[in-house]
């Protein structure tokens, strides 16, 4: 099916779209003020070791300290041997991943392949932290996830330089094949290639790699082991905390990950980015460059796609199904529940066939949603209770297909019997919504208020607890919103006499319009 991919551009915001059959699969926003640090690589300085949670915070030069679990600290950093054992992704930004497992650190099956070369699971007992570093320790890093609300970036000391075709791993010694590459032909010939290419590390061919050349290959390895030797040189060079090594822009970075023969046209609507693409398709795609484009028509390149009303659609909490159903997506900081609803669907044949068509209908849009918004962690859906068996079944089987085109790494888990399915997304940069929204500053992110009901017997209450004042001249001022001030002289009149006769003094409410609904102050003078 026809696929592009959309670039852009704005003085201080980039946006990166992957439309496929005038869907938007992918999308990528970047902005000056806020861009993602994935991926680079920082001189970095040990301040804090802490035993009890076998991690330590490093400062890399940011307002605050990144984040190093012992899992992600490779032995030779304080003088062991070389890792031999990684878990690698292949796509975007999950090549900076570093996963444990108990005690170990493996190289995941369902990730890469492991034919080729000596890489080792890990037999004996993982050192720990406080035997790795020291507080005052310099160290080499590179950026995991970003920092996300009040955490810190998360790091690794294992380097992943990602190309067009490879993954070039300098710290470890593994080779493998991405398990994308599902033609075993295909796959022998790879392992061929890289088997017979002299590195100073690991290599680890991508999707995208799938049909390179073997000269395609070899300039990968050799182009990102002189990156690998530069950033050596500057982290000896630099002396303080800070980035030696920085990720390409965004639209480049979409590009290396994600153009391939699939794609048809690349379209940015912005001189000095095509100019880049350019440059950059040409030197490292070059049978791609016929693909870009310049696009100078007068209305914008995203409402042309009609992608803008998408993705405000992805902003929103209820999303409707064709069928007249709807799904609510909730997000909270490490939890994603998503909740699905038959709304206006009736159905035409019986009621179980009506859940079951909406199930199944809920299935495309979430899977979807959860890849535009970048929602990730823990992800709790809780589809409309299926009787039969066989309809759970066929709604777990289409959630997992679905979930297959993710470019992100998806694990879905099995269904309960009320319904709920729980899966996990790999998320390194933060969602649609931490991206362009933020808390609301009347509700603080909590999405509720209280009721002026509720405010009023506040205000009752701590009234009583001043207690009876001895003073029958005495008044208190009651500073309070004019919606909850209404709300008492309306329907709270009994309850404002009987706080008065308790505390034996008039009560004077004086409404502040510029207080926030649940803001009161009390003064008795």
């Amino acid at each position: 099916m026809p696929s592009e991919i959309l670039i852009n551009v704005r003085p201080n915001e980039t946006r990166v779209a992957y439309v496929e059959n005038q869907t938007l699969v992918d999308l990528k926003i970047e902005r000056k003020t806020s861009p993602t640090i994935v991926g680079s690589v920082h001189r970095g300085k040990v301040i804090r070791v802490l035993p009890g949670m076998q991690a330590a915070f490093v400062d890399i030069g940011l307002d605050r300290a990144a984040f190093l679990y012992v899992g992600d600290v490779r032995g030779d950093v304080s003088g062991g041997s070389l890792t031999t054992a990684f878990s690698v992704q292949d796509e975007g930004e999950d090549l900076f991943e570093a996963e444990t497992d108990g005690e170990e650190r493996v190289a995941k099956e369902k990730d890469i392949d492991s034919s080729v070369g000596s890489s080792q699971e890990l037999s004996q007992p993982r050192p720990r932290i406080q035997e790795l570093l020291n507080e005052g320790q310099w160290i080499l890093v590179q950026v995991a996830k970003d920092p996300l609300g009040s955490k810190g970036a998360r790091i690794t000391t294992h380097i992943s330089l990602p190309g067009r075709n490879v993954v070039f791993m300098p710290t470890l010694n593994h080779r493998g094949v991405s398990r994308r590459i599902e033609d075993q032909t295909e796959r022998d010939r790879l392992r061929a290639i890289i088997a017979s290419i002299e590195t100073l590390g690991g290599v680890i061919v991508r999707t995208a790699g799938e049909g390179a050349s073997e000269t395609s290959l070899r300039f990968d390895i050799e182009y990102l082991q002189r990156l690998w030797q530069e950033i050596q040189r500057n982290y000896d060079k630099r002396t303080k905390p800070g980035v030696i090594h920085s990720e390409l822009d965004v639209e480049l970075r979409a590009l290396r990950d994600l153009l391939n023969e699939d794609v048809d046209r690349v379209i940015t609507d912005d001189e000095e980015s095509y100019k880049r693409v350019t440059a950059f398709i040409s030197q490292f795609m070059p049978k791609f460059k016929n693909k870009v484009s310049l696009y100078r028509d007068v209305r914008p390149l995203f409402d042309q796609y009609e992608l803008e009303t998408e993705i405000e659609r992805s902003l929103e909490r209820k999303i409707w199904l064709k069928s007249g159903g709807y799904i609510v997506i909730d997000e909270a900081e490490a939890l994603v529940v998503v909740d699905v609803n038959t709304g206006k669907y009736v159905g035409k044949k019986d009621f179980e066939d009506t859940i079951l068509k909406t199930n199944l209908e809920a299935v495309r849009e979430i899977a979807h949603q959860i890849s535009i918004r970048n929602c990730g962690g823990i992800i709790i859906i809780d589809f409309i209770d299926m009787e039969r068996e066989a309809h759970r079944e066929k709604v777990l089987t289409a959630l997992r297909e679905e979930v297959t085109h993710d470019r992100a790494r998806t694990t879905v888990v099995s269904m309960s019997n009320l319904g709920l399915v729980e899966m996990t997304r790999k998320r390194i940069r933060p969602s649609l919504v931490k991206t362009l929204c933020e808390p609301c500053n009347y509700c603080d992110g909590s999405g509720y208020i209280k009721k002026k009901a509720t405010i009023a017997h506040e205000i009752f209450r701590d009234l009583e607890r001043e207690g009876k004042n001895q003073n029958p001249r005495a008044s208190t001022v009651v500073h309070c919103h004019a919606d909850v001030g209404d709300h008492i002289y309306e329907e709270e009149t009994e309850r404002l006499e009987d706080v008065e006769r308790r505390i034996g003094r008039n009560v004077v409410l004086k409404l502040e319009p510029d207080f926030h609904r649940e803001q009161y102050e009390i003064y008795t003078t």
